[in-house]
């Protein structure tokens, strides 16, 4: 019964359109090429030049005259804030012995940005480094030998010129 089925829609063949449609499609496809400017479409993006332009030149003239220098110069001194008293000192409390050597590692450079302390005329960079630093005496007499070593940090402010 398939088979005849199958048989039966193989003879099956399409009606030919009649001159009506056929005249009635030809007339659509020629309005069509009239109304295709009568299309609402989308704007497509566009960059705004004039905007962009000034805003450059906006951030330009921002950079020329912020510009700060932050490298040091000779003019420049730098301060150092520490507390921890000087080998000389520490030597001093020490009356028979003698300084003989001083150690310090640096463990860390921390740069931590633009400061402005008071009292100062401008701004200062200011870097923080972590050390151990390591003191050695000796005795002058008995010749025994005394090392102390302790993590330190120091605090330095480098002041920093704009020009």
């Amino acid at each position: 019964m398939n088979e005849e089925l199958e048989n039966e829609l193989k003879k099956l063949r399409p009606v030919r359109p009649s001159a009506e449609l056929i005249s009635r499609v030809e007339r659509a496809l020629a309005d069509a090429g009239e109304t295709g400017a009568k299309i609402i479409r989308p704007e497509r993006f566009r960059v705004n030049w004039l905007g962009l332009g000034l805003g450059l030149a906006a951030a330009a003239t921002f950079l020329i005259l912020a510009r700060v220098d932050f490298r040091p110069t000779e003019k420049t001194k730098q301060t150092n804030v520490s507390a921890t008293p000087s080998l000389q000192q520490k030597a001093a409390a020490l009356p028979n012995y003698q300084a003989t050597g001083l150690t310090q590692v640096v463990y860390s450079k921390r740069d931590e940005g633009l400061v402005f302390p008071r009292g100062a005329e401008g701004p200062s960079r200011r870097v923080r480094t972590a050390k151990r630093e390591t003191f050695r005496w000796r005795d002058r007499q008995s010749g025994a030998q005394l090392a102390v070593s302790y993590p330190t940090e120091e605090v330095t402010l480098i002041p920093v010129s704009g020009q």
